[in-house]
């Protein structure tokens, strides 16, 4: 991985960093999902297709804030029981900040999604494009808090797959549409987000983001309960 992350927040790639990104993720294999993230996989393939489009992407990110959020609400319980040991409460609210940056770049992920299909000029079914997003994101926070609370592990590695496969997926997306190489991105969100040349290198992007949120929890499965 090119680029120091500043708390959870994925580093900005130029267009070669984002080239080799997308090439080593095409060429690495997907992680072993456990029956969670395959039930969930399989229930988007059901309801929306196997065919990746704007409106599923969008359903993605939408499902992809909901561990970072049940994750931030335990830590912040955690923090009102522990306060008074002033040394684990810091290093709690350090993960809450990893947490909020990690959730507010998935945020990111799913304006912008949403304003390239308002500005495609399709309409979404309300139930596919809202009410069904809402109640697959209500279940999974459900999950994941659950998990989190008894037995974090178990949490961190089902976001893990979750974030390996939106990975795959983006840059799956980007190799389907090589027309999108010349084709220019212009959004309201780039001053927050970032600037790319192409809608091609905004989708790498996006790509390589869930990469390193994929590697954050991985790397917080090894590690022992606050204490």
């Amino acid at each position: 991985m090119t680029g120091a992350v500043v708390h959870g927040r994925p580093p900005r790639l130029d267009h070669d960093q984002l080239l080799r990104a997308q090439a080593e993720t095409r060429t690495t294999p997907r992680r072993r999902y456990g029956a969670l993230a395959r039930l969930l996989f399989t229930t988007m393939n059901l309801l929306y297709g196997r065919t990746r489009t704007f409106s599923k992407f969008k359903v993605l990110e939408l499902v992809a804030r909901v561990p970072y959020q049940s994750w931030e609400q335990v830590a912040y319980v955690a923090i009102t029981h522990v306060h008074s040991r002033t040394g684990l409460a810091r290093r709690i609210h350090d993960r809450v900040r990893e947490t909020r940056e990690q959730q507010d770049n998935e945020q990111w992920h799913l304006l912008i999604l949403e304003e390239l299909i308002g500005r495609s000029g399709k309409r979404e079914n309300s139930v596919y494009g809202f009410w069904l997003p809402q109640a697959i994101a209500l279940a999974y926070y459900q999950i994941s808090w659950l998990l989190f609370v008894l037995h974090p592990r178990s949490s961190y590695r089902l976001n893990a797959d979750f974030e390996d496969h939106a990975e795959h997926e983006y840059m799956q997306f980007v190799a389907e549409h090589p027309e999108w190489e010349t084709t220019p991105w212009e959004c309201a969100f780039a001053a927050d987000y970032g600037s790319f040349d192409s809608l091609a290198d905004l989708f790498r992007q996006i790509g390589h983001d869930e990469r390193v949120h994929k590697e954050s929890s991985v790397a917080h499965m090894s590690e022992p309960r606050f204490r």
